[in-house]
Formats: structure tokens, C-alpha cells, sequence
């Protein structure tokens, strides 16, 4: 009789693999439309917790990148993990559509000389055609990475109600009295002829000329420091700087009130503490005639060497004492601190270099060089060597250094300081009801965030303690305008709410394209027309980072959007977005509505290769979406970001997805395995669980509120973790494995087996709730195979069998479980040891084929052979003894097993050779 047809071995039509790449893109093309979304959220319609995670928008242009996968995916992951758990979620994607990159990739395509030659509204139209087709590219692509999302009604920012709501921040900041207009030196990107934001400059290595310069004393600081007296006609103070092409614009020399300064015999004035390392330069003689406290020079003068102009003499605490020679050069148009200290001495802000970084006529007309004229229209880079020619003895040390140095972040040029006419948003004017700032209430909202990791909180804090002001206005094409009025007669800005909230209107029918388009008396209110000639338009465009920073108000506020409410539940992007979109987010919220626009922060590192370098094409490491895609499928590339400590740098490469493919494709087959084997049940046994039933859902249970934990902490990787461990070692490793007999051999309708069942219909059920927020598809997938109505239920499904019906549970407690599983589980590994031995001696080949003898309190445990996977538990020794071991200081004797082979279970438990064991003839009468 062949045995194996009478054995019930599993059964389920879920196959072994999963054939991801082929299979997944359908399934994800039927989750993308919008009334598949709008389904998704009429299953939450009638919970009582929301969750709203707020997008923060990938700039359209480009392809996605693997970043912009761990970015989604983890986004997704959250959004899903919420839902599982009961919650109402709202996720609307976004897309960043103004700014720079977009307008060069249309000069690229058009060439210079054609874009100059077209309108400002013909540039606008090709800028925001770009947008579109990169907007439908990406959202194609983020689609197939398995991400649920409203991408029917996504936001952009250029979208007309979009610009308006954009618009309207910018009005309301105005209103708060925090937008002011004037001339201050900002970053400058010479190479993109624009201001920058903070956000938008990179420090990278620059090599720079470090010159040491002598200005010559006037006569009223000559006579303060008595230096006829000290037998000198003529005595210098000594600047530094690593900007020579700023010295033409000084109109300073900065010493610090705090330190003292030395006289040296070749009338050098320097700090005193460094006049031994300047004479080691040759910037000075090492012999000190006198010393002076900084304040007596203040408000004297010296000359500037390049043009005889006075340079005077002052004070300022931002005068560092370790670097240079103590006495600051000091140009208030080319400089942060060189401007606050300008404004309270009343030093001219001289800043003679145009846009593209060229000296201009104001060298000219303010007489900056003795010869000016062959210096206009050079590029102040290029202009040092002659610089240092004119200088003569004056320059007293050039050296070359290399240092850290902004750059653009878009050209990768580095920039240089230029005071230009701006906007700025006021970081330190008071305006609420209660005289804060807006930096003293950005900070307190900061503190009432929550971060994950928690550092977060320490960047962004310092960052904004630290800020300037933010100057928001770019010398662009294609963004939101500045759309203000100035009275020509004036000078006055024109911030009346009825002429702001008009031109809002306009822009929500006909988008700001209008502002360029329009005459001005079509953009002023019925009673400003008849005084029309009198105003014109502000041309400023804003900062992109306005734009992204005001999407909690369109998205959130305005009513377009399914998005849930204000503030959002969560923002979660790289950890550079603690200067960027969560930067600005939290600034204008603050400035509107005095508060933070999210109640907590998420932040991830970046993608490397698997030796930790960055990704570059010329390296050939680079790993793009579309061909892990091609290759894994989207499940293999969330699996990865779900193993991933995403919070620090992340590594992935061909062999690491494969790694992570191997973790696949074991919790697949343990899936597999529980549905084969809790095929067609219909109703839970659960009072004939026996005591390793009991352990193993104690086990599940207790895992699964750790997983259930982490995975609301967001700590993914941790989780996945301790699921897998539970996974491999405890469930398959051990529960499953001992269950093999009882499921194939006991009768159909057994109560032991009914039992097992019962404890994989609850553990798979509860699984696919926690998996689901990452194998999104593979539990669809699964529950399309379930043929259980005990795992549906365990699911939180009453009906149907799509993923997006699973409401997790946790799992119930069992009472009755007495035993110690802790010493069983250290008494199975000391056990196994000794069959490990005893098969490769060739003695046995399974665990079947031996007895135990065991002590007579282990005979109470009737399940121990189960446990152990023995024919039998006795405990007489008799016969062969294989082998011996101690636990517990009890002794224990692995025997030849005494019975015949069952040749139907395959224990040796027969009463004769080849006929069936007790247990198997009494299954094959019933049959």
C-alpha cells in the first residue's frame, strides 16, 4: 500500500515564488485609480482616530532616484501601518514645481540667446509644460513602487489655486508686519545671477589667495597711539582676509573691544598674542614697543591702500582672536557681520560687482581704485594678481589656502557675498499678542515636536537659534511673484488687504502668469485704478522654499485636498530637510499661525553603495528604481527599507538585494506553509490546545506587541528583526516543525489536529496584519489564496479577501500554560547537540529513530516527545544506549528506539515490521 496517499499533506495554490516583477505592475495599476482610494478610505470612514501624513514635495524634474524610493516607501510603510492599526489616513503626494533647475533645463533645451529672446509668459508656459511631464513621469514611477496615495488629485505647486494659497502666506506674513525690503549682502550665486537662502548653500573646498595687508594710520590714530612718540613716522594696522577682491569696497578695520594690541618696532599694530606667530610669517618684527587696550583707536582712521579712501576704525565682538591678525577688514556691502557692525557705525556700504560677479561702474563713481577703468566688467576672481600688483609693499604676505567655502547647490560655483535690494522675513521683530519673535516662537514649537531619532530636535533647533533673516526673493523667471505694488511717488509698498486679496483671486482663475501678462491698472482693485500710473510692480520671485514651506497651508487648510487636518500628524523626509522643508515649513507656519505645521518629525539618511560611497555614473554604482524593479520587484526594495536603519547612511547594491531577496522569500514560504496547512478550516478549536500550542501563542503574542511597538516607533528594522528571529527560530524552526505529524498523519477531524490548525489560523491572521504595511502586495496575494475562513477572521475579515479589509488585532491570551519553556527550550538545544554527534558518527539519521529515558518529573510533561521529535519518552533505560548527557543535575539516556518503524508516520512505534503504528491503522479504518 503506498501510505502517502493517506497522509493529509498541505494543500494551497499560493505559490513558492513570487514572480514579483511580472505580477506586481497589475495589481498596482488597479491600486492607483481613484476610486480604488476612495474605497481604501470608506473602510476607515467610521473610525474614530485620523492619521495625516503630509507630503513633502519631490521637485519635478528627473527620474526617481533610489532616495526617492526610501523616501516614498518608508512614507508608505507609516501611512499603511496606521491604517492596519483601525486609523483614518490621508496622504496627498506633492510635487515642487517652481525654481531654478527647471527654468536651466528649458535655457538648455531652447540655448541662451533663444530664452532671451522670449517673453517672461512664453518662458513660464515651457517651464511649467517640463513640470507636468516630469510630475506624470514620477508619479508613474513612485506608483510602481507600490505606494497608496491620492495620485488622481495630487498637489502642485504650480497648479493656479496652489499659487494663490502661496500667495495669500506671503500676504499674511506681510500683514505681521515680518517682510521688509532692503539692502543687505546675501549668499549671491554668480553662476545662476540670483540670492540664495541658507537651504541653498553647500560648504566644499575651495582653494583661496590669504593675503595680509598694511593700511597706513591717519593722523588722528598715529596721535592716539603715540607713535611719534615711540620714534615712528608712520604706523599700520594689519588686515587679513581670503576675499582680496572685496578690499577696493572697505570702508572699515574691526578690532575686538576685549583684546589687547601690540605696537611692534616696524609700526605694525596686530593682537598681541599673535605677534610671535605673524614674525614667524615675516608679517611682522618680533619686538613689541608698546601695548594698547582695541577701544583707544576707536572711530580713527587709516587709508585704504587701493584707493585713499578713509577706512575707520571700530569695534566688534564678531573680531575672532585666533585666526588672522585681530584686525577685521571690514566691506559692509560684501558681509553678514561686516553689515550689522557697518550699520552701527555708519560705515558707506559700498558694493561695486553687477550681477554675474563683475566689477561694475560704482568703482567709478566712488573712486574705488586709484584706476578704475581697467577694472570694470572683470570678474572679481580674476582680478586678485593685478589687486596684489597695486597693493606693492602693502601687501605684506600671499599665500594660497585651502578651506571650507560656499557654494551654490545648483551650479556647485562658489558664491560670493553682494548686498543687493531684497525681501526678508524678520526673524527678530517682535509681532504676536505677546511680543514673541518669530524665532522665540519657532523655537518653542521645536520643543513641542516630537523627533524620531530625537537629535533631530538639537540640528534644527541650533539652526534656527542661529539663522539670519531669510531673504526670500530670487532675480528668476518662473516661480510665484512678489506680486506687490509700490507707489512710484513714495516708495511705499502697497499692503492693503483688499488690493492683496484681488490679486489673489487672479491668480486662482488665471495663475500668476497673470502678474507678468496684465497691465497694472487690470491687477488693482475698481478704486486704485484711477491712480494706476503711480504704482508698478515688484518683479521679485519668491525663494522655492517659500513655496514648499506654505503646502501645509494649500494642502492642509484650503479644502482641495483630502489631506486631514492642521497641523499634520507627521513630516518625514532626509535628514538635510532639517534646513529645508521642515526649515521652512515651520517658519511660515509660525509666522501665520504661530505654531509648528507638524506635530511630529521623521528623518532618514542617504542611499550609498555597498562600500558606503556616494553614487555617481562615473563610479558605475549607481542603483536606479526601475531596474531593482525589473529585477526583484517593489517588494524586495521595501523589504530593504524596512531591514534598514534608515535614520543613519543606507548601502544597497545588487548582492545586498539579493541578501534581503533570501529574507523574502523565507517569510513567504512560512506563509505558504500555514496556509497549506490551515486549508479549509473553518472554525477555531481552542479548547484542546495543548502546552506547546500554548507556548508558541504565547511566544507570537509577545513578539508581536514588540514588532506592533517598534513598528509604531517607527523603529522598522528592529522590528523586523525580532519577527524574523520569531519567524525563523521559534515558529518554523521549532512549532512547525513538530506540528509535521500531527497535521499529515492525525485524522482529518482530530481535535490535536484542529488544535494546531487553530494556532496557524491565529498566528497567519495576525502575521499578514503587521506584514501588511510592507508586503502590501504579497498578503493581497496570500489572502487571494486563503482558503480559511479562521485566518480571514484572524485578519479582522469578514468579507472578502483584499488586503485593505485587514484590521490588525493583537493576538488573545490562552490561560493554562504552566510549564517552563525556557528550561525545555535549553534542554531541547543540549538534546540536539547530542543528535548533531550522533548523525554525523552515522549512528541514526533523524530523531525518530531514538527514545529518551528522562527523570520522572519530565514524564508529567505527556508532550515531551513531541517536543523532542522521539518515537518515545520513558523512563527505564533499557536497551541500546547511543549516547548520554547531564541537565538540570539530572541525567538522561538517548536509546535505540524500541519499536518497528511505522512505514505511514515514520516513527518507530509499531508493534511489528512494516505494519502501521496504533494511532495510523485506527486513521486508516476511519478513512
Amino acid at each position: 500500500m503506498d501510505y502517502k496517499d493517506t497522509l493529509e499533506l498541505p494543500n494551497t495554490t499560493f505559490p513558492m515564488r513570487g514572480n514579483l516583477p511580472q505580477n506586481e505592475p497589475k495589481i498596482y495599476q488597479e491600486w492607483g485609480k481613484s476610486e480604488y482610494y476612495e474605497r481604501i478610505l470608506k473602510n476607515r470612514e467610521n473610525a474614530k482616530e485620523s492619521f495625516n501624513l503630509h507630503d513633502g514635495p519631490p521637485y519635478a524634474n528627473g527620474h526617481l532616484h533610489i532616495g526617492h524610493a526610501l523616501n516614498k516607501i518608508l512614507k508608505d510603510i507609516i501611512n499603511k501601518y496606521h491604517y492596519f492599526q483601525g486609523k483614518k489616513i490621508f496622504y496627498t503626494p506633492g510635487w515642487d514645481c517652481h525654481g531654478l533647475p527647471i527654468e536651466q533645463q528649458v535655457e538648455k533645451k531652447l540655448g541662451k540667446e533663444k530664452k532671451d529672446s522670449l517673453s517672461k509668459g512664453k518662458i513660464r508656459e515651457l517651464c511649467r509644460k517640463h513640470a507636468q511631464e516630469f510630475v506624470e513621469i514620477q508619479k508613474k514611477e513612485f506608483l510602481e513602487l507600490g505606494i497608496l496615495g491620492d495620485f488622481e488629485n495630487p498637489y502642485k505647486t504650480m497648479d493656479f489655486a496652489f499659487e494663490s494659497e502661496i500667495y495669500k502666506a506671503l500676504c499674511e506674513v506681510a500683514k505681521k508686519g515680518l517682510l521688509k525690503e532692503r539692502s543687505k549682502p546675501v549668499y549671491w550665486s554668480w553662476a545662476c545671477q540670483t540670492a540664495l537662502a541658507e537651504a541653498e548653500v553647500e560648504y566644499e573646498e575651495k582653494e583661496s589667495d590669504s593675503v595680509f595687508v598694511a593700511f597706513a594710520l591717519k593722523e588722528d590714530a598715529l596721535a592716539t597711539i603715540g607713535a611719534k612718540e615711540a620714534g615712528l613716522d608712520q604706523a599700520y594696522c594689519v588686515i587679513w582676509t581670503t576675499t582680496p577682491w572685496t578690499l577696493p569696497a572697505n570702508s572699515g578695520i574691526a578690532l575686538n573691544p576685549k583684546e589687547t594690541y601690540a605696537l611692534t618696532s616696524d609700526g605694525k599694530i596686530v593682537l598681541h598674542s599673535e605677534v610671535e606667530k605673524l614674525s614667524a610669517l615675516n608679517v611682522v618684527e618680533n619686538k613689541v614697543l608698546k601695548t594698547f587696550e582695541a577701544h583707544i583707536l576707536e572711530n580713527t582712521h587709516a587709508i585704504n591702500p587701493l584707493n585713499g579712501r578713509d577706512s575707520k576704525i571700530i569695534l566688534g565682538e564678531h573680531v575672532a582672536s585666533g585666526e588672522g591678525s585681530g584686525c577685521v577688514h571690514t566691506a559692509p556691502g560684501h558681509g553678514e557681520d561686516d553689515y550689522f557692525i557697518g550699520l552701527k557705525y555708519d560705515l558707506p556700504m559700498l558694493m561695486p560687482v553687477d550681477d554675474k560677479g563683475c566689477y561694475d561702474e560704482t568703482l567709478i563713481r566712488e573712486k574705488l581704485f586709484f584706476n578704475p577703468d581697467e577694472f570694470v566688467g572683470k570678474f572679481v576672481f580674476d582680478t586678485h594678481p593685478r589687486i596684489f600688483e597695486l597693493l606693492g609693499k602693502n601687501l605684506l604676505r600671499h599665500t594660497k589656502i585651502r578651506h571650507s567655502y560656499p557654494h551654490c547647490w545648483r551650479s556647485h560655483q562658489p558664491i560670493i557675498f553682494r548686498a543687493t535690494q531684497q525681501w526678508f522675513i524678520v526673524m527678530d521683530e517682535p509681532f504676536s499678542k505677546e511680543g514673541k519673535t518669530l524665532r522665540e516662537i519657532a523655537l518653542a514649537e521645536i520643543d513641542k515636536t516630537k523627533f524620531f531619532p530625537d537629535h533631530g530636535r538639537n540640528r534644527i533647533r541650533t539652526m534656527i537659534e542661529n539663522r539670519p533673516d531669510w531673504c526670500i526673493s530670487r532675480q528668476r523667471d518662473w516661480g510665484v511673484p512678489i506680486a506687490f505694488f509700490k507707489d512710484k511717488r513714495s516708495g511705499e509698498v502697497l499692503l492693503e488687504s483688499e488690493v492683496l486679496d484681488f490679486v489673489a483671486e487672479i491668480f486662482e482663475k488665471e495663475g500668476c502668469d497673470a502678474w507678468w501678462n496684465k497691465e497694472v491698472k487690470d491687477l488693482l482693485p475698481q478704486k486704485y485704478q484711477k491712480d494706476s500710473e503711480h504704482f508698478e510692480k515688484i518683479y521679485h520671485i519668491l525663494d522655492v522654499w517659500f513655496d514648499s514651506g506654505s503646502t501645509w497651508k494649500a494642502v492642509l487648510q484650503s479644502n482641495l485636498y483630502k489631506s486631514g487636518g492642521y497641523p499634520a500628524s507627521l513630516y518625514l523626509e532626509g535628514s538635510d530637510q532639517h534646513r529645508g522643508w521642515f526649515h521652512s515649513s515651520l517658519l511660515v507656519s509660525c509666522a501665520v499661525n504661530e505654531r509648528a505645521p507638524y506635530k511630529a518629525i521623521v528623518t532618514h539618511g542617504f542611499t550609498m553603495d555597498e562600500k558606503g560611497e556616494k553614487m555617481s555614473k562615473s563610479k558605475g554604482n549607481v542603483i536606479v528604481p526601475k531596474e531593482v524593479l525589473k529585477e526583484f520587484g517593489s517588494e524586495i526594495l521595501r523589504l530593504w527599507v524596512a531591514m534598514s536603519d534608515y535614520q543613519n547612511d543606507q548601502r544597497i547594491s545588487n548582492n545586498i538585494l539579493k541578501q534581503v531577496g533570501e529574507n523574502y522569500r523565507k517569510i513567504r514560504n512560512t506563509i505558504r506553509f500555514l496556509l497549506a496547512n490551515t486549508n479549509g478550516l473553518e472554525s477555531l478549536e481552542v479548547t484542546s490546545f495543548n502546552p506547546i500550542d500554548l507556548w508558541i501563542l504565547k511566544s507570537a503574542r509577545e513578539c508581536f506587541e514588540r514588532v506592533n511597538t517598534l513598528f509604531g516607533e517607527y523603529e522598522f528594522s528592529k522590528a523586523i528583526q525580532e519577527l524574523t528571529y520569531f519567524l525563523n527560530t521559534e515558529l518554523s524552526g521549532i512549532y512547525l516543525d513538530i506540528c509535521k505529524d500531527n497535521l499529515y498523519c492525525n485524522a482529518l477531524s482530530s481535535k490535536e489536529r484542529r488544535a494546531s490548525q487553530s494556532v496557524m489560523a491565529l498566528i497567519c491572521g495576525r502575521l499578514f496584519g503587521l506584514l501588511a504595511p510592507i508586503f502590501t502586495y504579497t498578503i493581497n496575494e496570500a489572502l487571494s489564496h486563503t482558503q480559511s475562513k479562521a485566518v480571514l477572521e484572524s485578519c479582522g475579515i469578514t468579507k472578502g479577501g483584499d488586503v485593505f479589509e485587514i484590521l490588525y488585532t493583537p493576538l488573545p491570551s490562552f490561560e493554562g500554560l504552566h510549564l517552563n519553556f525556557d528550561e525545555l527550550l535549553e534542554l531541547r538545544g543540549v538534546f540536539l547537540e547530542q543528535i548533531d554527534i550522533l548523525k554525523k558518527d552515522a549512528k541514526i539519521k533523524s530523531t525518530l529513530e531514538v527514545d529518551l529515558s528522562v527523570p520522572q518529573k519530565k514524564i508529567e510533561f505527556a508532550e515531551l516527545n513531541l517536543w523532542l521529535m522521539v518515537s518515545n519518552v520513558r523512563k527505564e533505560a533499557e536497551g541500546e544506549v547511543l549516547a548520554e548527557f547531564t541537565f538540570g543535575g539530572e541525567n538522561y539516556k538517548i536509546l535505540r528506539a524500541q519499536g518497528h518503524k511505522c512505514p505511514r508516520c515514520w516513527q518507530f512505534i509499531s508493534q511489528k515490521a512494516d505494519e502501521p503504528c496504533g494511532r495510523c491503522q485506527k486513521v486508516l479504518e476511519g478513512r
